[in-house]
């Protein structure tokens, strides 16, 4: 209960109702002496300051001074009990907070990926690319490790009459740009437009995973979909 004074009547049925039924009673006032401050289990006491108002009389320094112990409290109760910028997304999933705090995990793609093995025929790989709707294919071996990636940018610098003849090991390129999980979405997203060349998708691997399985992927438009610029 927040009263500068500790001693409005409107008090009187809040204490008599916590009392009653025991519950725990936090109280914050400018006089120690007060009937709330007296009755409270933890008694908050807050420095006499004057009011801002020109009378010097509505609450306007006092109430300044409650916000400002709040949020100390609140602060102090987060780092108390571990609170997690996840933990802060579920309770804020709307609005520019929660986009910010939306993670690689929330929205890359686990169950479609575009992926061929290193002697799969350029012709297959054109199709994997086109039916995942990513125009990558990454490139695993035998154990499902990334060893690289063909995109539309690696199709047109080997552009040859014999290219649906080759294979996925002569056109992918290697050590492919990757990210984790636990990233930010909107990391991932400036990760990708400030890559040279710039990309538009990126598999994600574990790293604390053995090998380098890929996990899943997130394509540029995954992350505008969710609301990040």
């Amino acid at each position: 209960m927040l009263s500068y004074s500790g001693d409005t009547a409107e008090l009187s049925a809040l204490i008599t109702y916590a009392k009653r039924y025991g519950i725990p009673l936090i109280g914050m006032a400018g006089n120690p002496a007060s009937t709330l401050i007296g009755a409270s289990d933890v008694g908050l006491v807050l420095p006499k300051a004057q009011e801002a108002c020109p009378m010097g009389l509505a609450p306007t320094t006092s109430t300044t001074m409650m916000l400002a112990l709040g949020d100390a409290l609140a602060v102090a109760l987060m780092e108390r009990r571990g609170f997690s910028a996840d933990q802060y997304r579920d309770l804020h999933p709307g609005g520019s907070l929660g986009r910010a705090l939306i993670r690689v995990l929330d929205i890359m793609h686990k169950d479609r990926m575009p992926l061929v093995k290193p002697d799969t025929m350029m012709r297959d790989v054109l199709i994997t690319m086109t039916a995942g709707g990513f125009g990558v294919a990454g490139v695993v071996d035998e154990t499902g490790a990334l060893l690289g990636i063909i995109t539309d940018g690696d199709l047109r610098r080997h552009m040859e009459r014999d290219l649906l003849d080759g294979r996925a090991k002569d056109v992918m390129t290697t050590s492919p740009k990757t990210v984790a999980p636990t990233m930010l979405a909107a990391e991932a997203l400036a990760f990708m437009n400030d890559s040279t060349p710039r990309v538009t998708c990126l598999f994600i691997i574990d790293p604390a995973s053995a090998g380098r399985r890929p996990m899943g992927i997130l394509h540029v438009h995954d992350c505008l979909r969710a609301g990040l610029r």
